[in-house]
């Protein structure tokens, strides 16, 4: 299992970049197949560029720090 902490540290390396542009991201929850479930907020939630920012920033990064990691799901 993937320690929170560790995705916690991951995602405040790309979280600057997402309060910017006044959003932001929260960690939701880990499976045990190493799924990370975040939350987009504040201007992420509604923006239709959302997916690319999941895919192209948090998922990155995450799996960059985290080899672990197999995919990030928003809920």
């Amino acid at each position: 299992m993937i320690a929170s902490e560790r995705i916690e540290s991951a995602l405040d390396k790309i979280r600057p970049a997402l309060q910017a542009d006044g959003g932001d991201v929260e960690f939701v929850e880990v499976t045990e197949d190493g799924v990370v479930k975040v939350s987009l907020t504040g201007a992420c939630r509604g923006c239709p560029m959302s997916q690319l920012t999941l895919t192209n920033g948090v998922e990155r990064v995450l799996k960059e720090e985290i080899p672990e990691v197999v995919r990030v799901e928003a809920v």
